[in-house]
């Protein structure tokens, strides 16, 4: 790791630890969240970024650490003399015993059979995790109290960030060290080519066993985490949608990249807390997000900003600076244009709209969106949208032409300077 990546490390640590007790409540509660997704991610990264094993059903093993964590978290409540810092460990052991006995099931297959069992697995626990009430609470769930450890109440947002922090902190420490490991290497060989790994005397099962198993423990520890915070949990933690979530966090955030997951991670979460109560539609956005990433960045954002780093020496910065500012604007209109075209369908068939077009005899009424009136019969109502996706879109594929010839030209330098080191300079 270079000094100016542990320099940017430290800082951001520095930021982590000083920022949140200047913030309000709701704002200590979201980055609680957004530690807890990003340690998720960075669990399941280690699956489909090291092993390129693509787990469906990966909310299985948050799942049963969040319970795991509960039951704990009562028996402290009845006496049991265990510090409340270390509860995670209980999410740990749970999610390593149920990563080892899936894995050792799921790993039998590979590619889009592997990815299909874990996503049966997840719904089977889903589907029974209501009826097994002495584990799962049955569909109302469990709860506990967090208990005071050595002076520490455990009461309040901040004491649950910090605890939340050093976890994250721990647990991704050591998964970017075991990258590092032979076994990490051995990962990386299993995901580029499991025929070769065979060859060469390891068995590839059993390997791929034990990434899957490292990979639930930390999404347990991720689980535990959550539970500590909201002191609660229910079956919903198994459904789809919390699997669904972190692979579009993963891949938005770039899954060939250590920390890639974080920014996704840390997108989404932010994204749900400042977006959500402002639209119902914020669901439709995520998505269109990951559709958009995946089109245009295959790699995540992580990935592109890799990508310009490492290239860094050879681009031509000014000639790249105006293009890329207007294709931030150009995207900036088309998202306006997407934005205003989305609430204006939800306005108009929403059920508050229909119950005052039925008052007012059926007819096509005025409706309110952004603090101005807007007429369904109005050319401007449609016109707006539409120019504002037009001129978007018109600006963007322009620029694309541009920073496409930049990125060539750099291409082109690159080569011919590969050509004179080869040569001695020799022309």
């Amino acid at each position: 790791m270079s000094f100016r990546s542990v320099l940017l490390l430290a800082t951001l640590l520095a930021l982590l630890l000083a920022v949140p007790p200047l913030l309000d409540l709701a704002w200590q509660n979201a980055l609680v969240n957004v530690l807890i997704a990003s340690l998720f991610a960075l669990a399941f990264n280690l699956l489909v970024g090291q092993a390129g094993l693509l787990s469906f059903g990966h909310a299985a093993y948050f799942g049963v650490g969040a319970f795991a964590a509960l039951h704990l978290m009562i028996a402290i409540e009845d006496g049991l003399a265990f510090p409340t810092p270390l509860v995670p460990l209980a999410g740990a052991v749970v999610g390593l015993v149920v990563g080892l006995v899936a894995g050792f099931f799921a790993t039998k297959r590979s590619g889009v059979y592997f990815a299909l069992v874990t996503l049966a697995i997840a719904e089977l626990i889903h589907a029974l995790a209501p009826r097994l009430e002495g584990l799962f609470g049955g569909e109302s769930g469990i709860g506990s109290m967090r208990m005071p450890f050595a002076g520490i109440v455990f009461g309040s947002t901040i004491e649950v960030y910090y605890l939340t922090l050093g976890w994250v902190l721990f647990c991704g420490l050591g998964l970017y060290l075991y990258t590092l490991t032979p076994f990490g290497r051995l990962t990386l060989a299993l995901r580029d080519n499991e025929q070769r790994v065979r060859f060469l005397g390891y068995d590839a099962h059993s390997s791929k066993v034990i990434v899957f198993a490292i990979s639930g423990m930390v999404s347990g520890v991720a689980g535990s985490l959550l539970a500590i915070s909201n002191e609660t949990a229910n079956y919903s933690l198994f459904a789809t949608d919390v699997s669904a979530q972190v692979v579009l966090q993963t891949f938005v955030g770039g899954s060939t990249v250590f920390f890639g997951p974080v920014i996704g991670a840390a997108i989404f979460a932010l994204f749900s807390f400042l977006v959500s109560d402002l639209t119902r539609s914020w669901v439709f956005y995520q998505g269109l997000i990951f559709v958009l990433v995946m089109l245009y960045a295959p790699t995540g954002i992580g990935g592109a900003i890799q990508h310009h780093i490492r290239h860094r020496r050879q681009l031509d910065w000014p000639a790249l600076a105006a293009p890329y500012a207007a294709m931030l604007f150009g995207g900036l209109l088309v998202a306006a244009g997407i934005v205003f075209a989305t609430e204006m369908v939800a306005v108009m068939f929403g059920e508050d709209y229909a119950r005052t077009r039925e008052a007012a005899g059926g007819a096509l009424i005025p409706f309110e969106l952004f603090g101005a009136t807007w007429s369904p019969t109005g050319p401007s109502t449609y016109l707006i949208p539409l120019v504002l996706l037009g001129a978007g879109i018109a600006i963007l594929v322009k620029v694309r032409r541009r920073i496409d010839a930049v990125w060539a030209a750099r291409g082109e330098q690159g080569s011919k300077t590969q050509t004179l080191a080869t040569t001695g300079g020799i022309q």
